[in-house]
Order: structure tokens, then C-alpha cells, then sequence
């Protein structure tokens, strides 16, 4: 039996089928195969085919072409966060302006859930007792 190689790489996946289909085997064959190395759920049969079909096009290049769409949250949240310790005195509406590609809903939802700040009113005068507090 063979050895299972687990997570692999995607490019690595579409090296195997590249090469693989440049030996005239058969899409079916081709899964079959990869399912036998790299477990049950390295990819779908109608992926295969998909992949084989480029290469067939004459598609060389086995790596993911890059896609626009949305940014990682992540690194959303950590470049909020490192807008607002710039100004701690911020607005929505001047983080809007920073980050116009980001909606003025995931803004808020970013600073008050995930970063957990805090409206803060200035008319809102401490006393004494909770000075000393």
C-alpha cells in the first residue's frame, strides 16, 4: 500500500494531474489515483476534468490564477486597529475615508466586535467617586 501524503499543496495536486494527462491517462484514472495518495478529500472528480480540459487547452502554468474579491478579514482587522492607535480620537466616518473598499457595516462591525471598542462621550463628565475609582 502506499504511503498518504496529507495537505498537500495545491500546485503540487495540479503537477501530478499535468503530468499525469501528458501520459494519456484518463480523467477518472487521474482521481482515482490522487484520491489513492492524497486522501478522500483532495479534490473532485469534475475539478480533475476541469484541469485536465486547461491542460488540454494548452494551459502550462499549474498555479492558481489570482482572483480580486474580498479581503482577508484578518488582515482588515489589523490594519483598523493600527489606523485607530494612530488616531485614538477616530470617527466611522474618518476609518470610511481611510478604507473607502470596505463598507461602512463591516467597518463598525470590525471595530466593535472584533476589536472591542467603545463609544466614548466626552459630555459624559466622571465625578469624583469615579475618578477615584
Amino acid at each position: 500500500m502506499f504511503k498518504t501524503i496529507a495537505d498537500p499543496v495545491d500546485c503540487e495536486v495540479h503537477s501530478v494531474i499535468r503530468f499525469l494527462n501528458a501520459k494519456k491517462v484518463k480523467p477518472a484514472e487521474i482521481h482515482r489515483q490522487l484520491v489513492e495518495i492524497y486522501g478522500e478529500n483532495v479534490m473532485t472528480d469534475g475539478m480533475v476534468r476541469k484541469w485536465v480540459r486547461q491542460f488540454n487547452d494548452g494551459r502550462t502554468n499549474v498555479h492558481d490564477e489570482v482572483r480580486s474579491g474580498r479581503p482577508s478579514v484578518v488582515g482588515l482587522v489589523a490594519k483598523v486597529n493600527e489606523k485607530i492607535r494612530e488616531n485614538i480620537r477616530f470617527t466611522t466616518r474618518m476609518l470610511f475615508d481611510e478604507f473607502p473598499q470596505i463598507s461602512k457595516t463591516v467597518l463598525h462591525e470590525i471595530v466593535a466586535n472584533r476589536l472591542n471598542y467603545r463609544k466614548l462621550c466626552s459630555l459624559c463628565m466622571l465625578t469624583d467617586v469615579h475618578k477615584t475609582k
